[in-house]
C-alpha cells in the first residue's frame, strides 16, 4: 500500500513538473514575441529622436530575445545545460551594460540632445506595465521547477522594467522640461546594477533570492 501511495505521488509530482515546464515554456515565446516588438520601436523610435537612453532600452529588448531563446533551449532540454544557459545570461548583461555606459558617457561628453519622442514615451509606459507581472510569472515557475536559470531570466525581466521606468522619466524629463542630459544620465543609472548581476549569473550566482 506504501508503495501504492509513493508511486502515485511521484506521479503527481512529474505530472506537476511538465506542467510548469510547459508553462515556463510559453512564457519564453511571449517574452520573445514581446520583446521583438518592444526592441523594432525602441531601435527606431530611439535613431530618429537621438535618444541614447531609448536605443538602449531597445537593445536590452533584443537581449532579452537571446535570453529567451536560451531558456528555451533550456526548458526543452535537461538540467545539464543550466550552467550554459546562466553564463549566457550573464554575458547578456555585461554586454549591455558596456554598451550603455559607453554611449551613454559619449552623449553627456558631447553634449548631445535628443528630440522629443511620443512613441519611445509610449513604449516605456507600456513595459512598465507587462514587465512586472511577466517577471513575477517567470519566478513562480522557477520556483517549482528550481531552475537557476529562469530565475536569472526573471530577474532580468525585473531590470527591463527598471530601466522602462527610468526611460520613461528621462524622456519625460527632456519632453517637458527641455533637460537634455536626463536622457543620458537615465541611462547610466542602471548601469552598475545590471554589470553586477552579469557578473553574478557568471559566477553561477543568479540572484540573491536564489541560490
Amino acid at each position: 500500500m506504501m508503495s501504492w501511495r509513493c508511486g502515485r505521488h511521484t506521479a503527481k509530482l512529474k505530472t506537476m513538473t511538465s506542467y510548469e515546464v510547459k508553462r515556463g515554456i510559453k512564457l519564453e515565446y511571449f517574452t520573445i514575441a514581446y520583446n521583438l516588438i518592444e526592441a523594432a520601436v525602441g531601435l527606431i523610435a530611439g535613431i530618429f529622436a537621438g535618444s541614447v537612453a531609448l536605443v538602449g532600452f531597445g537593445l536590452d529588448s533584443v537581449i532579452e530575445v537571446t535570453s529567451g531563446a536560451t531558456l528555451l533551449w533550456r526548458l526543452r532540454g535537461d538540467a545539464r545545460r543550466e550552467p550554459a544557459a546562466i553564463r549566457i545570461v550573464g554575458v547578456c548583461f555585461l554586454v549591455l551594460a558596456a554598451y550603455v555606459a559607453y554611449e551613454a558617457g559619449e552623449a553627456l561628453v558631447s553634449h548631445r540632445s535628443p528630440e522629443r519622442s511620443v512613441p519611445g514615451i509610449a513604449l516605456a509606459a507600456v513595459s512598465m506595465i507587462v514587465m512586472p507581472l511577466l517577471s513575477r510569472a517567470k519566478r513562480q515557475v522557477a520556483g517549482r521547477i528550481s531552475s537557476a536559470a529562469l530565475h536569472a531570466d526573471a530577474r532580468q525581466t525585473d531590470f527591463c522594467a527598471w530601466l522602462s521606468a527610468i526611460l520613461l522619466a528621462g524622456l519625460l524629463l527632456n519632453a517637458l522640461l527641455g533637460w537634455w542630459w536626463a536622457d543620458p544620465a537615465a541611462a547610466l543609472v542602471m548601469t552598475p546594477i545590471i554589470a553586477r548581476e552579469g557578473w553574478n549569473a557568471l559566477r553561477g550566482k543568479p540572484c540573491g533570492d536564489c541560490c
